[in-house]
């Protein structure tokens, strides 16, 4: 997901967005601790993703 994407979005969007992320991030951390995850590289996207979101989030309350 990009960066403008996610500007595009209202706070209520991007908080959506931002569990849905996590929820996502916590599954994919079970997985790997039980060895059943195939793609190891998801982790980091998702946790990327989170920080671009996070950051969003700060940005459009310090505009405010």
């Amino acid at each position: 997901m990009k960066a403008s994407e996610l500007r595009a979005k209202d706070s209520e969007a991007l908080d959506k967005e931002l569990a849905e992320l996590l929820r996502a991030h916590f599954s994919l951390r079970m997985q790997h601790a039980t060895q059943q995850m195939s793609n190891s590289s998801q982790l980091g996207k998702t946790r990327r993703d989170i920080a671009r979101v996070k950051t969003v989030i700060r940005q459009k309350a310090a505009a405010k």
